[in-house]
């Protein structure tokens, strides 16, 4: 994990960037080496000697921000209070997307157990498209694409590909590892007729 220290408007004194970096290794067993931690430590001016020292960190986790700030007598104090929370807050953050992927896969299996077979004339009127989704696509690595399709609770997922600029579907298997479709146009590209 790629950690910041830094104050606002002071320099941090070498035993409290010590006692941070110390601190955030509890959260780095959680996370990876994509992840990133930005600390930032500061003075109030606050008439509650309690509360005149206060921590913000935020840490990026798979793309997504989780931020947690405190204050207390002493930047120690604070920052513990701020850890705890970022510890609670990341464990929750990486168990949701295994929690709706969870719930989507029981509601599958729910919607199949309840739903009859539609008769081939039935199947016909339903098969047409009900619902269009249109979204804005930005280029990633495969890895990321596959923590974005955990996270979302997806069985596929429509990407860019980072490496070669080529669209790609990345979809679960049945035995619960990950396929790739890179769709190719074979020759070349015809404009529309009128």
């Amino acid at each position: 994990m790629r950690t910041t220290i830094r104050g606002r408007n002071l320099s941090v004194a070498e035993a409290d960037r010590r006692y941070v970096e110390q601190k955030l290794r509890r959260l780095e067993r959680m996370l990876d080496d994509r992840s990133e931690a930005s600390v930032e430590l500061r003075e109030e001016r606050v008439r509650n000697v309690d509360e005149a020292y206060a921590v913000e960190i935020a840490l990026v986790i798979d793309g997504r921000t989780v931020r947690s700030e405190g204050s207390g007598p002493t930047y120690r104090a604070a920052i513990d209070g701020v850890i705890d929370r970022l510890e609670r807050r990341t464990v929750e953050h990486k168990q949701r997307p295994r929690d709706r992927a969870r719930s989507a896969d029981d509601r599958l299996e729910t919607a199949a157990e309840s739903e009859p077979v539609p008769s081939p004339a039935e199947a016909s009127e339903e098969s047409r498209v009900v619902k269009v989704k249109r979204f804005a696509i930005e280029p990633m690595f495969e890895e990321d694409a596959v923590a974005r399709m955990e996270e979302l609770g997806h069985a596929f997922f429509v990407f860019v590909n980072a490496e070669n600029e080529r669209l790609g579907i990345l979809y679960r298997r049945r035995d619960g590892r990950y396929g790739l479709i890179e769709p190719s146009i074979p020759g070349q590209y015809t404009t529309a007729r009128p």
